[in-house]
């Protein structure tokens, strides 16, 4: 047996105020005076004084993004077009995203189309990126996506919803400061916890589970615990730590049938990735049932009201487009099922759970 070789991110700091250390960072990616940066940041730190602290030189590019949607393979080619405009073909020394999962997605993957031609969707997959990515560096002000840690940054497609997974798509550098989580909106802040309490019960349940991958999945678990079901003064800190190990969790082993069932919903009603998690992971008592108690547990202590009968009015177009982007993610359900899934996971039984959401 070949046991593939784990990719993680080679550098971070982590604590309150570490934000203050990334000019330092990008100071040793600068040769000359006319290396530049690019800023990708979330629009919602726009005019906040968060934006005042980015350690911007006159050369530099920031961008804020729209995240109102999931990232777009398209707005992702946009945005490396006008990087590469700014530069006049000259690639920036180093990429930095600013925000939740999507603005660290997005950063990640303008990175790697910057060395990589051809557009995004060319790259939707497992290990099709053929060249390196520039230096890029994830600060997230939301925790639990996991995608600072994680081999894959997530894109709509034109005709799926999928990774840019590849060792090239990790960080370099990230910066792990509890300080940029204060304040989240309350659903904000819940949703995007589920996602890492989801993925650590898909990782520990599923048939790809090693001991590596234990070790961070009970951990985060423990973590999540703590976060949801205890009232901790230290609760941004464990939530950060909670989101990198549940990234590092899933990166040597794999999530599951609710994340497969959330790209469904994703693609066809435009969810965002937190949300859609919960709403899948609500039906999914077969599969998890202990996982789920305590999800409903946690939803109930913070009154969290989740939206229901989503897929009522589906067209069979729609529900048909559902179930195929769901069912196309192959190694989501053999981690669920194991090497004999396709004989479980039919077009009756992804179109039963959509219809219990």
């Amino acid at each position: 047996m070949k046991h593939r070789n784990f990719k993680t991110v080679p550098k971070i700091i982590f604590g309150r105020n570490a934000f203050e250390q990334l000019d330092d960072v990008l100071i040793a990616q600068r040769q000359n005076s006319n290396h530049f940066v690019v800023f990708l940041v979330d629009k919602i730190h726009q005019n906040t004084p968060l934006a005042d602290r980015l350690p911007k030189h006159p050369q530099d590019l920031v961008i804020w993004l729209d995240v109102t949607d999931e990232p777009k393979t398209t707005y992702v080619d946009a945005l490396t077009e006008q990087v590469q405009a700014f530069g006049n073909n000259t690639n920036p020394v180093s990429v930095m995203g600013l925000g939740g999962g999507s603005s660290l997605d997005i950063a990640k993957a303008v990175s790697l189309l910057l060395t990589n031609p051809g557009g995004a969707a060319k790259y939707q997959g497992w290990d099709l990126i053929q060249n390196p990515a520039i230096h890029h560096i994830g600060i997230p002000t939301l925790s639990g996506t996991g995608a600072e840690a994680s081999r894959t940054t997530v894109l709509t497609g034109p005709d799926k919803k999928l990774g840019m997974n590849s060792d090239y798509t990790v960080f370099d550098q990230i910066i792990l400061d509890p300080e940029l989580i204060k304040g989240v909106p309350k659903d904000q802040w819940f949703y995007t916890g589920m996602d890492c309490f989801i993925h650590n019960v898909e990782a520990l349940n599923g048939t790809y589970i090693n001991e590596f991958a234990r070790a961070f999945g009970e951990k985060s678990a423990e973590l999540c615990h703590q976060v949801f079901l205890e009232d901790h003064p230290d609760a941004d800190e464990k939530l950060m730590m909670a989101s990198y190990m549940g990234g590092q969790s899933i990166a040597y082993s794999q999530v599951g049938a609710c994340h497969a069932l959330s790209y469904g919903l994703s693609y066809v009603l435009g969810y965002h990735h937190g949300i859609g998690n919960c709403i899948a992971f609500n039906v999914l008592e077969d599969f998890y049932p202990e996982g789920v108690k305590i999800f409903r547990r946690m939803l109930e202590k913070h009154n969290i009201t989740l939206p229901t009968n989503v897929c009522a009015e589906l067209t069979d177009a729609q529900m048909d487009k559902m179930i195929q982007v769901a069912s196309g993610m192959a190694p989501l359900w053999d981690n669920a099922y194991g090497p004999n899934w396709k004989e479980k996971v039919t077009p009756e039984l992804l179109k039963s759970l959509y219809l219990k959401m």
